[in-house]
């Protein structure tokens, strides 16, 4: 982590601290806020969990998805445009009439950036939504042997093709903002190994593959991210217990059949608080060591 950002968190850790401690709200005010940018998809945006943002109601974005729960505990002021549907294209490219690409956020003065995407290039999306079954076996078909027919994982290869994109990705962050430290953020603990049908209207394999799609995913990411000198934060350990299996009061991510004001299979309130939370911890960690 660069000399000027490890100052900037310090001394915001700091003013934060004395402010709690010593009840002087001015002491804060000593600290120049980090600039975030934060970029990504749906998994970012968190799209139906209120408040939502009224700035661009195109991209179903939520006032407490994961990049402001991680602004708010690090006092950081906070550019997001992550969106609903973006793909890596949409960094560079409009998603929407009016929006602009994702990477305009960011400035040679941006100090953090998050980004969590991926999910619809390679046709995860798709692919998980493809494993709902209504009914028990055998009715129905299997999409784990739809999707590994004549022994080729049509789902992994899609993600193996579209890594190198990531890493262009990861080197126009980097061209746009030299001095930022990069958080990539993985993708999720979805479903339990097994499953739990009929609860989640999904088969035992179904949920297997998907799951292991989901992390060779997150894989790919952690790896790509290393590489360019990224911090990846895993959010599938903090995830455990929290699946869509869960409980609905203990769920992060919300079920094929919503328990709560979220979208199916994307983070609800109290998931993108953990995985905000879990941002936050990571920024001021890089910054305790770097």
């Amino acid at each position: 982590m660069n000399f000027s950002l490890r100052t900037t968190l310090a001394a915001a850790v700091a003013a934060t601290a004395m402010a709690t401690t010593l009840a002087v709200p001015a002491a804060a005010e000593t600290a120049e806020p980090l600039d975030y940018v934060a970029l990504g998809d749906s998994y970012a945006a968190a799209p139906l969990v209120l408040p939502v943002d009224p700035s661009n109601l195109l991209c179903a974005r939520s006032l407490a998805d994961y990049p402001h729960i991680a602004a708010k505990a690090l006092g950081a002021r906070l550019t997001d445009v992550s969106c609903s549907g973006a793909t890596s294209e949409h960094l560079t490219t409009s998603q929407y009439l009016g929006t602009e690409p994702q990477i305009n956020a960011l400035t040679e003065d941006t100090d953090v950036v998050s980004i969590t995407i991926g999910g619809n290039d390679t046709g995860l999306v798709a692919a998980a939504l493809g494993c709902v079954n209504l009914l028990p076996k055998p009715l129905g078909s299997s999409c784990a042997a739809r999707n590994t027919k004549d022994g080729v994982d049509t789902v992994k290869a899609g993600i193996d093709a579209w890594a190198p994109k990531f890493d262009i990705a990861l080197n126009q962050i980097k061209q746009r903002a030299p001095h930022a430290e990069v958080f990539v953020v993985g993708y999720g603990n979805y479903i339990r190994p097994g499953g739990c049908f009929p609860t989640q209207p999904m088969w035992d394999v179904d949920a297997t593959y998907i799951q292991g799609a989901t992390d060779h995913l997150s894989a790919a990411l952690r790896t790509t991210a290393r590489r360019h000198g990224a911090t990846f934060v895993d959010t599938y350990s903090l995830g455990i217990g929290h699946d869509v299996c869960a409980a609905p009061a203990d769920r992060y991510i919300e079920g094929l059949i919503p328990a709560h004001i979220a979208t199916p299979l994307h983070p609800n309130a109290e998931g993108s608080k953990a995985i905000g939370s879990a941002l936050a911890s990571a920024v001021l960690s890089a910054t305790r060591t770097g």
